[in-house]
């Protein structure tokens, strides 16, 4: 992009158009992957939906690659494009609860932790990530789960509408009874069909939680995942808990003689009755003795920014996902392989529970094409230092090779890693995935949504 179309853009735009002659740049352009380092020709903070649209026109029509921020939470870094232009929805930062309703409006440029903290005011929550400052955007249209969702389902199952920015420059409502088709593919088939300005959820009563944490010997990790993989299907939909492995982090509520030792644990999340809760957990000593066990009542927000100090903006990341219907013995024998040998003390494995309230909304009913899943996996390298980016990479994909026999062939959409490529994509939609191309081929007919795991649109008949 030369000096002139860059002026052009300021002119066309209410917010910020950042170039990479001016100071602010580098910062800019971080996300919260510093593996990915790329160039985009300008970043657009666009101050409102009107900002959005005048942006996508510009860059359609001056022939430019698109790319879309959110949270900057994407792990492939599809937010930033070389030479490209990134439309950062960064300053569109706001959420509107209606209590009577139970219901928010939210901005597209907001976190959840946005989300969490003005829903909270009012004793409501929706079933939304493990992390604060996950963008809700990237979040949403990918499925999203969470903390909540044994209790009420997917983030896509709590969306009630979306106001959505086109690849033609309109923006629409998309829901149940406007644009039904494009309300559908927003519903898990990620940013492909347009910008979502806001979004509006339906919200539930939630305030303080138990919140606990688990932890065994690494060596405990068979009998703990036996356990768990019986445990927990069986368990209340109150009762959530992710499996981990896991390096102890060095400091509370861990006590300093296990920080830094490998471990298998559970965080659990309890949203009955506060009384109940260490009845809930009483079966953790079932697989063996705890290293250490904590339990606490804790408001939602709380538990939802617990990991936010330990995994901040700035580190390299690398991370590959899988769906499972059930936890084998053998995929058993591939955690405790790269559960003893955890590369850095950082990088981890999760096994996020997706079933309960997640199983009862149709197959059909929305693109999330996995409802007999039972657990989203994730395989995570990580380490702040750039010199180990290679070792972290190595690892998440030699881990989830070997896992992949056991899975069910597809991922959580957002839990696709760098370079995974389109028979993946196809994998994660199962058989949505031609319906989605028959979206796509609606409302972005030649792609322009295309920095994303992308689904090409459906020729036309």
């Amino acid at each position: 992009m030369d000096g002139t179309t860059l002026e052009e853009m300021r002119t066309a735009l209410r917010g910020p158009v950042i170039g990479p002659e001016d100071p602010e740049y580098n910062e800019a352009r971080k996300i919260y992957n510093a593996m990915i380092d790329r160039e985009p020709a300008a970043l657009v903070r666009c101050a409102d939906a009107a900002d959005v649209m005048a942006a996508v026109d510009f860059i359609r029509d001056h022939g430019l690659e698109l790319a879309v921020r959110g949270g900057g939470h994407s792990g492939p870094g599809l937010c930033l494009v070389d030479g490209g232009v990134t439309i950062d929805l960064s300053r569109m930062r706001w959420v509107r609860v209606d209590p009577a309703a139970r219901t928010a409006r939210v901005g597209g440029g907001s976190v959840l932790g946005d989300l969490d903290h003005a829903a909270h005011a009012f004793g409501l929550a929706t079933p939304a990530g493990i992390m604060s400052t996950t963008g809700v955007g990237g979040l949403t249209l990918g499925g999203g789960h969470g903390y909540l969702t044994r209790k009420y389902g997917l983030t896509v199952d709590n969306l009630l509408s979306a106001d959505v920015v086109l690849a033609d420059g309109s923006l629409v409502i998309a829901s149940e009874t406007e644009n039904p088709d494009l309300f559908w593919a927003l519903r898990g088939g990620g940013g492909n069909f347009g910008i979502v300005t806001s979004f509006k959820f339906r919200l539930h009563p939630v305030h303080t939680v138990g919140a606990g944490i688990t932890v065994w010997p690494v060596d405990s990790t068979r009998e703990v995942l036996r356990w768990y993989r019986d445990f927990l299907p069986q368990a209340p939909e109150d009762l959530y808990g992710f499996f981990a492995l896991l390096a102890v982090p060095p400091g509370p509520p861990f006590p300093e003689e296990i920080h830094g030792h490998r471990m298998c644990g559970v965080v659990w999340c309890w949203t009955g009755d506060p009384a109940r809760l260490e009845e809930a957990l009483a079966p953790v000593r079932e697989p063996g003795p705890p290293a250490f066990h904590f339990t606490a009542p804790m408001p939602y927000p709380a538990l939802q920014t617990m990991f936010d100090e330990l995994i901040p903006t700035g580190l390299q990341w690398y991370w590959r996902g899988a769906l499972f219907d059930r936890i084998t013995d053998e995929a058993i024998d591939v955690h405790i392989k790269y559960g003893e040998n955890l590369p850095t003390d950082l990088s981890t494995m999760h096994l996020y529970p997706v079933d309960a309230a997640a199983h009862k909304v149709g197959a059909d009913d929305t693109a999330w094409a996995y409802r007999d899943a039972v657990w989203s996996g994730v395989v995570a390298g990580i380490d702040p230092d750039p010199a180990n980016a290679e070792i972290i990479k190595q690892w998440a994909v030699d881990y989830w090779q070997e896992l992949q026999p056991y899975s069910m062939g597809g991922t959580y959409v957002n839990f696709l890693g760098a370079g995974e490529g389109p028979d993946r994509v196809k994998a994660t939609y199962r058989d949505h995935y031609d319906r989605l191309a028959e979206v796509k081929r609606i409302y972005d007919p030649h792609n322009l949504f295309h920095a994303n795991q992308n689904i090409e649109p459906a020729e036309r008949r």
